[in-house]
């Protein structure tokens, strides 16, 4: 989803306690810091991973209330969403950063012996976190966590559309963390690319597949690598061979979290003709249970947003059965359930991204298959079904970023899992040890010994050093 720019120039950092510096002086600084290698040791990324453990616990508080500021989250939510993952996250690489450390020994093959070869992995050096709105906390410190276990020096940029949240961050991390390997830079995409424009590391992008078509251009100028996590049209597929009640509960749920900007949640259901009528009256069932203590309107992050779920529910050209409401100017929305929407509508082709859940009727599993197939590759693939035929199917037909079966969004919490898109809905993955080797250089060694120096190896080569090579190499 596309975003304007923020009116802050954009070589003007706000450094909260600290003279105001600007974006190149922050770099100079970072990379000052990686240069004379403090970064690197195991105690130093384990000390930052269980200061930001720390920080998330000692100050829960202050983020649940700047996430109810800017987006309405609940502090349940704001924990179970935000701040656990993360949590969680940094005590997993704490606890294995010295065994992903670690150099790896490989073979040898005869053309090379004898010699001794490994892999060993090195800190990028400077790398930029640019973190999304719908998620702002665990979005910008989960790609973080694989930073700072990888050894680096790291810039975290918040979302401008949650301002509360950045203003958070910019305080707490530097009173947390190392504050001359680790910043924040406040602003919005004048910032982004004056951040960019800098040759970095690597950047770590998360958010639409638009703006991180520009962010890779940008990055491209300087040979920056890049990770994308851009997100897409996940849907979720439910066969006449699936457990309805629990298909519907868990896409009821999955869908009502952040007001569905998720960018994992269910885009939109594909469901057999033999058991929609029956999906449909359990998803009511589980909406009205669990929206009982939830506002009629859920909020979106700004009315632009809300104008734009409007236009997607105008336009829609299928039957809203439940829902459908929208308060443009108030920026919040009903949770609407659209029943087979026109396939070439805005609904149907851009990620919703919002509270609304198209549910499309279909005569075959087949049929299921050739509808995802036909579209960009989604982040995520959700299948509803116990016949283990059809699981492997969508395994073996259907590319996509990750695929859970039987539940939605769980492969998000496996951190042993790489997360990740592929084609339109990223590139790279992290979490974990994933997360560790993102922001590693993998850098290959060979060990020879000085002797024996074999004279076949050299010039000049007469027909027995031919025939020799030939043999060995």
């Amino acid at each position: 989803m596309t975003e304007p720019s923020s009116p802050i120039p954009a070589e003007v950092v706000a450094m909260p306690n600290a003279a105001t510096e600007t974006i190149p002086a922050v770099v100079e600084r970072l990379r000052a810091t990686f240069a004379s290698g403090r970064t690197r040791s195991v105690t130093w990324r384990r000390s930052q991973l269980a200061a930001l453990e720390r920080l998330l616990a000692e100050h829960e508080k202050d983020f649940a209330a700047a996430l109810a500021k800017d987006l309405g989250r609940s502090a349940t939510d704001a924990w179970l969403a935000d701040l656990a993952p993360v949590a969680a996250e940094a005590r997993h690489a704490r606890k294995n950063v010295e065994k992903w450390m670690r150099p790896k020994r490989v073979g040898v093959p005869l053309s090379a012996m004898p010699a001794r070869a490994w892999y060993e992995y090195e800190p990028l050096g400077v790398t930029l976190i640019i973190g999304p709105w719908n998620y702002p906390v665990f979005l910008a410190l989960s790609p973080l966590v694989g930073s700072l276990a990888a050894g680096n020096c790291a810039i975290v940029k918040p979302s401008e559309h949650t301002p509360t949240v950045s203003a958070v961050l910019a305080e707490l991390l530097p009173q947390y963390l190392d504050a001359d390997a680790i910043a924040v830079v406040e602003g919005a995409a004048d910032e982004t690319q004056a951040l960019l424009a800098q040759g970095l590391d690597h950047a770590f992008f998360t958010g639409g597949p638009e703006i991180g078509k520009a962010v890779m251009t940008a990055a491209a100028a300087h040979l920056t690598p890049v990770t994308l996590e851009l997100g897409g049209k996940s849907p979720a597929i439910v066969t006449a061979n699936a457990n309805i009640r629990s298909a519907a509960r868990r896409v009821a749920w999955t869908k009502m979290l952040n007001s569905g900007q998720t960018c994992v949640a269910p885009d939109y259901v594909l469901v057999e003709s033999s058991v929609r009528d029956e999906f449909l009256a359990q998803l009511q069932k589980a909406l009205d249970t669990f929206l009982k203590d939830s506002p009629k309107l859920l909020p979106l992050v700004h009315s632009r947003h809300a104008g734009r779920i409007e236009q997607l529910l105008k336009k829609s050209g299928g039957r809203i059965v439940r829902g459908g409401n929208v308060d443009v100017d108030g920026a919040a929305a009903e949770l609407s359930v659209v029943l087979d929407p026109a396939l070439n509508s805005s609904l149907m082709t851009e990620e919703i991204f919002g509270p609304i859940l198209p549910v499309v009727t279909i005569d075959s599993f087949d049929a299921a298959i050739s509808h995802v197939q036909r579209g960009p590759k989604p982040l995520a693939v959700y299948l509803f079904t116990d016949n283990r035929k059809e699981q492997r199917r969508v395994l073996d037909e259907v590319s996509n970023g990750g695929t859970v079966i039987n539940h939605l969004m769980f492969q998000v919490l496996v951190q042993e899992l790489p997360f990740g898109g592929v084609g339109n809905s990223g590139m790279g993955t992290y979490h974990g040890k994933w997360g560790f080797e993102t922001f590693s250089h993998r850098k290959s060694v060979v060990r020879k010994a000085t002797w024996p120096d074999p004279d076949a190896l050299y010039p000049p080569y007469t027909l027995f050093k031919k025939w020799l090579l030939r043999r060995v190499f």
